[in-house]
């Protein structure tokens, strides 16, 4: 009996896996592995990606000396573009403004200019033409004196007045940021041209020509288009005054 063991033998009997000096036990050929153990080794596995992620971090957070130079406030060259945008605009809105004062100012200027050259061909040596009974009429006269025919003793005067007004406000363009006061002083500068033409221009001589007045209102004065402009602008003037508005566009409050 012993000896029928000995020939056919014993099988050998694998140690446990894991034990000093034993191989462990691979499964047999053709075989798939547990799902344990491909879940264990695909943990594995995503391990890797974590420090791919750890290791991507740096991008996310940028260079720390791109963002010292950005806390420090950028590229000094941007600032100054970006200034000499921002006086581009200034100055944008300011050409506007004077485009404004010029645009007003030639209209009142050819309206007053018009309307004198067209009642001294038609009207003048003539009777007065009535628009609303006695209350308006159509009257050419010459006037030597200021608006509304005050001060004719002193037309040299007036005139020099004229040329000063138009030099204050060529002067006060160029701090213009205020539509009204655009207006306004287009208004003052037109009627002031229109007036100035005539002392210039017209008879008896330079610097002393008489201004051609035509609208005649009952119980009022006779004035043309350029002393209109001229009130409607001086007028605009005081409301934006006591509203506290100045030229450059600033209010003030006293």
């Amino acid at each position: 009996m012993a000896e029928a063991e000995r020939i056919i033998g014993t099988p050998d009997i694998p140690d446990a896996e894991g034990a000093d000096g034993a191989e462990p036990q691979r499964p047999a050929e053709g075989t798939e592995p547990s799902q344990g153990a491909e879940s264990t080794r695909g943990d594995a596995k995503g391990a890797e990606p974590a420090r791919g992620d750890t290791e991507g971090a740096e991008p996310a957070g940028g260079d720390p000396a791109a963002g010292g130079e950005a806390a420090a406030g950028g590229d000094p060259a941007a600032g100054d573009e970006a200034a000499a945008g921002g006086d581009a605009a200034v100055g944008g809105r300011r050409r506007k403004k004077i485009l404004v004062l010029l645009c007003v100012a030639v209209l009142a200027y050819l309206l007053d200019l018009v309307s004198k050259t067209i009642v001294v061909a038609e009207l003048e040596h003539r009777a007065p033409v009535e628009i609303f009974g006695d209350w308006l009429k159509l009257e050419v006269i010459r006037n030597a004196g200021a608006a509304f025919s005050f001060g004719e003793a002193f037309t040299v005067i007036f005139t020099a007045i004229a040329s000063v007004v138009i030099i204050v406000i060529i002067r006060l363009a160029r701090k213009l940021y205020s539509l009204p006061w655009a207006i306004a002083l287009g208004l003052l500068l037109g009627g002031a041209l229109g007036n100035l033409t005539d002392r210039v221009f017209r008879a008896p001589g330079v610097f002393e020509g008489a201004v051609v007045d035509f609208i005649s209102p009952a119980h009022f004065a006779v004035f043309n288009l350029a002393d209109s402009a001229i009130v409607c602008g001086g007028f605009l003037i005081v409301i934006l005054s006591f509203k506290g508005l100045d030229p450059d566009g600033t209010v003030h409050k006293d």
